[in-house]
């Protein structure tokens, strides 16, 4: 009898319609398992090929739905791959990248769920704070290299009001008057709206005496919230930050964050400083096997919130344009709608945790949401979304072609290194002993526009002192040469009156009545 070979069961059609898209051939991050529903795992692996992460991505979801969680996992495997990564540490856990992970049950139950053999690992991390508040190596900007367009958008400045303020950067920059920190700005300014500046002031034509005061008015309370401390010297080079390791991995740089709630725009302007700087610094590269750096944009809402339509066009040709240099850039938001669509365009990859629908806002943002998918071979992927677990997103990513991957419902790895703040003493320790600490912890304060204009001011009241002081002494003489020739011209008058005949007569006259007074004389 003819034995019937076993034929292989049949496919699921979720496993049938996602695996074949996750195959890559090169290497990958491994980000979990395919989930069928919300209780049944496939074997199948969920994956970002490492070249086309330097085509940007989202991290988005409802807060503690596991987003921070889901950018750990991401910067341990960069950094285990050569690539370094840049992230801001809003809340202080990412500072747990640098210790070795602690097991226990829950761990050990989600990495054989996902096929993960966990191992408690930490990372090369070097940890720096904005003008240094907070524990890390200090990061600071000069006032010139922030420029007027970031500036504007943490002071709130209108449109007018920022043309304003590319004016006076021209004008320092053309009076070689250097802006190194906000003291020298606001000297500037300063000096454009005081008497001695009005002339310089009305050389600029299109900056009023009245949005000058607007603008001088706005640095004053930026300066008085303690933001002098961002910008000075030594200023930072965005270059460190793409530093390897001797045995190749890749240095996770992490930004504290202190007191964001403050200041929330200085912090998300300074990110895009550093991203903008590191487009002017780095060489063209082209498509890479992997990024030399990704950029983490937490908060990345803060950015976009009130910004002018010239600000939101900068960022959007920067994250086009930064792929050529071999960055990546991921933001980090609650919500896809956070971020504009011309920049949301450019995102491949799309890591999309848990969101909530509770209100009509948050039902049109779902929408949104869903609509920007490709097509799902689950029956709802809005109620997927909205049913997702802590540590579950909803993925699709460019595969190597380029072209997008479908959507798969994963839970995700758990991270190896340790999901909480490392201990103070030794993130202190590890600053100071950081080469880095010596390079940038000492300010640095050149002569630079405030110290020019004073300057300029003192020697401009010292020549106006002189010029006054000339002036009284050509007065003075002028004075006493008139005075000596009325004295003069007096004396000639006298004389000639004496000598006249008659006023010799006239004596002559006096001296006879003189004469007949004195002794009683003279007829009757």
């Amino acid at each position: 009898m003819t034995q019937t070979p076993e034929q292989p069961a049949p496919q699921d059609p979720i496993t049938a319609a996602v695996a074949p898209g996750y195959a890559f051939e090169g290497t990958a991050l491994e980000l979990g398992g395919l989930m069928l529903n919300a209780t049944d795992l496939s074997d199948v692996q969920i994956r970002i090929p490492l070249g086309m992460l330097n085509r940007h991505g989202l991290v988005a979801g409802a807060t503690g739905t596991g987003k921070t969680k889901t950018l750990q996992l991401l910067a341990e495997q960069l950094s285990a791959n050569g690539v370094p990564v840049f992230a801001a540490d809003i809340k202080g856990d990412l500072s747990g990248l640098s210790v070795p992970g602690e097991g226990g049950e829950k761990i050990a139950a989600r990495a054989k769920s996902v096929g993960q053999e966990w191992t408690a690992t930490g990372f090369p991390t070097e940890l720096y704070a904005l003008g240094g508040e907070g524990i890390g190596v200090p990061l600071r900007v000069t006032m010139t290299s922030f420029g007027p367009m970031l500036l504007s958008k943490v002071l709130g400045l209108n449109d007018t009001q920022e043309s304003s303020l590319g004016l006076v950067f021209h004008y320092a920059d053309q009076a070689g008057l250097p802006l190194l920190d906000l003291a020298d700005l606001r000297a500037v300014v300063q000096f454009l709206t005081s008497d001695e500046g009005k002339a310089d002031l009305k050389g600029l034509g299109g900056l009023s005496s009245a949005t000058a005061g607007v603008i001088l008015r706005e640095l004053i309370s930026f300066q008085s919230q303690g933001a002098d401390t961002f910008f000075g010297e030594p200023e930072f080079e965005s270059s460190e930050l793409l530093k390897v390791t001797a045995d190749g991995k890749g240095v996770i740089s992490l930004v504290e964050l202190p007191n964001l709630q403050d200041r929330p725009a200085l912090f998300s302007t300074f990110l895009m400083w550093l991203l903008a700087d590191l487009f002017h610094d780095l060489p063209e590269v082209g498509d890479i096997d992997r990024p030399k750096l990704v950029f983490f944009f937490d908060e990345a809402h803060l950015l976009f919130d009130d910004a002018s339509e010239a600000f939101l066009d900068q960022i959007a040709q920067t994250v086009r344009l930064i792929r050529s240099k071999g960055v990546g850039v991921f933001f980090v938001t609650q919500s896809p709608t956070d971020v504009p669509d011309e920049v949301l365009a450019q995102l491949g990859s799309r890591i999309q945790h848990q969101l909530r629908a509770h209100t009509p806002n948050d039902a049109k943002a779902l929408k949104q949401t869903v609509n920007t998918y490709p097509n799902s071979a689950y029956d709802d992927l809005g109620e997927v979304i909205t049913s997702l677990g802590i540590g579950e997103a909803v993925v699709t990513v460019m595969n190597e072609r380029g072209a997008p991957t479908p959507v798969a419902w994963t839970r995700l790895r758990a991270p190896e290194s340790l999901m909480a703040m490392a201990e103070t003493a030794a993130m202190e320790a590890a600053v100071k002993a950081s080469p880095l600490f010596a390079k940038y912890s000492e300010v640095i304060d050149r002569e630079s526009a405030r110290e020019k204009l004073a300057a300029r001011i003192e020697e401009g009241a010292a020549k106006a002192a002189e010029d006054a002081k000339v002036k009284e002494m050509a007065r003075e003489q002028k004075v006493e040469r008139v005075t000596k020739q009325a004295k003069k011209d007096d004396d000639g008058i006298v004389m000639d009156v004496v000598r006249s005949s008659a006023f010799k007569d006239f004596m002559r006259t006096a001296a006879r009545e003189v004469a007949r007074g004195m002794f009683k004389s003279g007829r009757r």
